[in-house]
């Protein structure tokens, strides 16, 4: 059993000062949510309350009744568009990511480099600067207020590229590739049994975050759908936009729209840890 020298022991030492600044971390990320969740179950008037309520009511269920009866918002079509959208292109944006990431760190072609520079490069180009054409071009394709002119364009990302790519640099060797060659493996037959085990954990961490993005966009959807089709930040959009705010129906609606990420987290948190673990006992 290997001893560590006392400067390294004392370095592994969590002192209370770290746990007073975890709680603290933890508590001011939780509260915001919380906080959304009393006012979802009061009435409207308990936002101005002074001080602010730290308790639940038996509201919820009236809030979120007034929201999915608003017709104007389709709160329940938002819920179910966003599902969608999210899935799909979270889905596309893993396969094309793992995929292009494998060919650029690992295949050896003609502008290999160049191509690589071409696909970070669109990384510094705001997202904003192509609204308008990309509006127009769904306008010439006939996508205006339909759900492919919020998933398509969004089917394959530079950022998951360029990420997969970094990681199958360090996480696929060489020497394994040689093997599964030498086995008679084809390049599809390498990708899938051989890379996109190893890239498991980058993949969930890729898939987490393109789930959350999709979801939470907010610009283009709002741009190219109506309330009548729209995904749920949308809908959210149209319930708080009146002269008078409900904040409790409002927060009902986030409250009960959050839960998806939350599973999703959950579900891709498992993986990511799993894919950790795996490749350290491996290892």
């Amino acid at each position: 059993m290997t001893t560590l020298p006392t400067g390294s022991r004392r370095l592994w030492r969590t002192s209370p000062l770290t746990y007073i600044a975890l709680v603290l971390a933890v508590l001011s990320s939780i509260y915001p949510l919380y906080y959304m969740f009393v006012i979802a179950t009061r009435s409207n008037d308990a936002i101005n309350d002074t001080p602010p309520p730290f308790t639940p009511s038996g509201l919820f269920r009236d809030n979120l009744n007034r929201a999915l009866e608003n017709d104007t918002a389709n709160l329940l079509q938002g819920i179910v568009n966003s599902v969608i959208v999210s899935s799909v292109v979270t889905a596309s944006v893993v396969l094309t990511g793992s995929l292009a990431g494998f060919a650029f760190a690992k295949l050896k072609f003609r502008g290999r480099n160049g191509l690589m520079l071409a696909v970070v490069a669109t990384m510094m180009v705001p997202t904003q600067l192509g609204i308008i054409p990309l509006w127009g071009l769904m306008q010439d394709l006939g996508w205006y207020d339909s759900l492919l002119a919020v998933t398509v364009p969004f089917l394959a990302s530079a950022f998951g590229v360029f990420m997969m790519r970094q990681y199958a640099t360090s996480a696929v060797s060489d020497e394994l590739i040689e093997a599964a060659r030498i086995d008679g493996c084809s390049t599809w037959r390498i990708y899938w049994s051989v890379v996109l085990p190893a890239l498991r954990p980058a993949a969930a961490v890729l898939g987490l975050l393109t789930f959350m993005q999709t979801w939470n966009e907010f610009v283009w959807p709002f741009a190219i759908l109506t309330p009548e089709n729209p995904t749920l930040q949308v809908s959210l959009a149209t319930l708080s936009y009146a002269y008078y705010t409900d904040y409790s129906m409002v927060f009902a609606a986030t409250a009960v729209g959050t839960v998806p990420l939350i599973v999703v987290f959950i579900v891709f948190g498992r993986q990511i840890i799993g894919g950790i673990m795996e490749g350290a006992v491996k290892a």
